[in-house]
């Protein structure tokens, strides 16, 4: 963070309350004013006054200000894609979006489905498993990215790496000045390298039956990022379970509808259901302006 760097004592990947903690104490530190439980409705730009109006709802009560410039940072995901399938309107359990799914501690004993296979529906299965749900099956549409973290972290050539020689801001900088055009380029080496150090690793999924890819060209879940901001996964053990079969994987297939306490899939294949996570991911970074501001500012945003 600019002013204040994280601990050197932190692990490499700090968890979420790590980062919520952290994030608290900076605005302090740093004076910072910030609202909490607070919701942007909708913003319009005065060209006479030339001057914003942002209606905000903070903590129940609607207010609006008046600021010269409005910062949408809104982060890479933006509205949730939720699927419109047959016979959802019938399904007497719970459906949500991954982004609304608080936990699976009430679903113990209870059977899921997962639709989706890159990271959150990965992460959401395990947490699933590990709460004692009766039957956790993931609904595998399309070929998906895979990455073993262990692999990513000792073969990482990113100047971000724990240990490397570089500061925060010259790594920033360095990635900064590499064109996206040819970034591709030094990374399918390296996925070429990753495929025969864990050769193993990937024909175990390919023998349950999951599809995995290294990208379009090759060049891994990077370029992947930039180009989709999804279709990879970060292996932190929880392809394990789907090779073992802990957690069910039907692959290659879609949803064809919903029935009461069922998910019926394209293959034919009746799936018992209490909870349907639709880990399908998200809309344009763009559909944040759209919603708030207009459509025409977010074509405009790009």
């Amino acid at each position: 963070m600019p002013y204040i760097p994280f601990p050197d004592h932190w692990p490499v990947f700090p968890d979420k309350d790590q980062i919520g903690d952290w994030l608290e104490a900076y605005t302090l530190v740093m004076e910072l004013v910030y609202w909490a439980s607070t919701e942007c409705k909708s913003a319009r730009f005065d060209p006479v006054e030339q001057k914003w109006e942002v209606v905000v709802n903070r903590e129940g009560e609607e207010m609006v200000l008046h600021p010269k410039q409005l910062v949408l940072a809104t982060g890479m995901s933006a509205i949730p894609n939720v699927p419109v399938i047959p016979g959802a309107q019938n399904f007497r359990g719970t459906q949500c979006h991954s982004s609304q799914h608080k936990g699976g501690q009430e679903w113990t004993g209870k059977h899921c489905v997962v639709i989706g296979s890159n990271n959150s529906a990965h992460d959401i299965c395990a947490e699933l498993w590990d709460s004692r749900a009766a039957q956790v099956t993931m609904i595998q549409r399309s070929s998906t990215h895979v990455l073993r973290s262990q692999t990513m972290l000792a073969t990482d050539p990113s100047p971000f790496r724990e240990g490397s020689k570089y500061s925060i801001q010259d790594a920033d900088l360095l990635s900064a000045s590499t064109p996206y055009r040819i970034m591709h380029r030094f990374l399918i080496e390296l996925c070429n390298r990753v495929a025969e150090m864990d050769a193993g690793f990937y024909e175990d999924l390919e023998g349950v039956g999951f599809m995995h890819d290294f990208g379009d060209d090759g060049s891994g879940p990077l370029v992947k990022h930039y180009r989709w901001g999804s279709g990879y996964y970060i292996d932190v053990d929880a392809l394990d379970l789907v090779i073992k079969g802990e957690i069910m994987l039907k692959s290659n297939v879609t949803v064809k509808e919903l029935k009461e306490r069922s998910v019926v899939l394209s293959d034919g294949t009746e799936v018992e259901a209490d909870l349907v996570v639709y880990a399908t991911g998200y809309g344009s970074m763009n559909g944040w302006a759209a919603k708030l501001i207009s459509q025409e500012v977010a074509d405009k945003v790009g």
